[in-house]
């Protein structure tokens, strides 16, 4: 049996690396408000941490780099990237600082889902630039995956993020960059402020028309027009713009379209019934990646994304407890769930 150690897994080039904070999640059950509960379920979550697990799970080699608290919360969210095979030997810690929390009240109609966050002075919102040895770690990697998140978070983790994504562009290893806003991080301006410069290094964008408007101050008269004033703008390999009706809280509508070169990419659309939607959108991001980099294909990149982000909306917490043939049956049109599986 081959056994390697550390530094040899750590010199090992990945398929994917991903970059960014992940939170203790903690929801009551049963549908109970904040004030109700006495007692919370606990998972970790966040954007990037769920993407590297998605692509782990569907077989790609992924590796996760964020900043914890050297502490026993710290050890639970980094273990709940192990498990599903994620690298976590490029995790930073830092004992004198904490790990963020953020709680989720699931509503019914007509009360929505309530999310109350309490990230502040969180060990990687302390993360500058030059902590992470990026050329070692990006060396013969395919690809690097943050999202608007994380520079977010503060002036030193925008620093960092940016030290990141030149070392991937300068490495010639490919960069996915959701954008995903967050108003309770920053403002319009201050988004635009980083996210403009920084898009000379992205090849991937992954969007909404919603982000958009507010990140790029682009907009457009559909979708196709909004991607296409991305690429003509900033030069971007594909833009991914995920598309979400919403006709009540539990039931949505979901589907995925790309556009690259001219061309324009659809998934089918999904019928939904949430289970728990936190972290669609990042295992739609894992799945166009691994369609991407694996399938070679946009068409067949759109809709392994929408499908397995479709699954995902199926199964509670933030990490997609899904497996590669149930999408690949699922784009087939074999769906899962309308019968027992025997």
């Amino acid at each position: 049996m081959l056994l390697l150690n550390l530094d040899e897994l750590r010199n090992m080039s990945y398929d994917v690396v991903t970059f960014g904070e992940v939170m203790l999640r903690l929801s009551p059950p049963d549908f109970k408000r904040f004030e109700q509960t006495e007692r919370f379920n606990a998972n970790a979550g966040g954007a990037e941490m769920n993407v590297a697990v998605a692509c782990a799970r569907l077989g790609l080699k992924s590796a996760y780099v964020t900043k914890l608290g050297d502490n026993s919360i710290g050890h639970f969210i980094r273990n709940k990237a192990r498990e599903h095979g994620v690298d976590t030997s490029h995790i930073l810690w830092d004992a004198g600082s904490r790990c963020g929390v953020y709680f989720v009240e699931f509503g019914a109609a007509p009360r929505t889902n309530r999310v109350i966050y309490d990230r502040k002075e969180s060990a990687i919102s302390k993360i500058k630039p030059g902590e992470v040895d990026w050329k070692k770690i990006l060396k013969g990697t395919k690809l690097f995956h943050t999202s608007g998140i994380t520079p977010a978070l503060s002036l030193s983790c925008a620093d960092a993020t940016d030290e990141a994504l030149k070392i991937a562009k300068e490495q010639d290893v490919k960069v996915s960059y959701d954008v995903n806003y967050r108003g309770k991080l920053w403002t319009p301006k201050e988004a635009q402020k980083f996210t403009e410069p920084a898009s000379e290094y992205i090849d991937i964008l992954i969007t909404t028309e919603e982000d958009t408007k507010v990140v790029y101050g682009i907009e457009g008269k559909d979708y196709e027009d909004v991607a296409a004033k991305l690429i003509d703008t900033f030069g971007f390999e594909v833009v991914v713009i995920t598309l979400r009706e919403t006709p009540s809280v539990w039931f949505n509508k979901w589907s995925v379209f790309a556009y690259s070169n001219g061309k324009v990419f659809k998934s089918p659309v999904y019928d939904v019934e949430i289970v728990d939607r936190l972290g669609g959108g990042d295992s739609c991001s894992a799945g166009f990646i691994y369609g991407y980099l694996e399938l070679k294909d946009l068409q067949k990149a759109v809709d392994f994304g929408s499908a397995f982000s479709a699954l995902k909306h199926s199964v509670p917490g933030d990490l997609a407890f899904v497996y590669k043939s149930e999408v690949e049956e699922l784009i087939k049109g074999r769906q899962r769930g309308l019968r027992i599986e025997r």
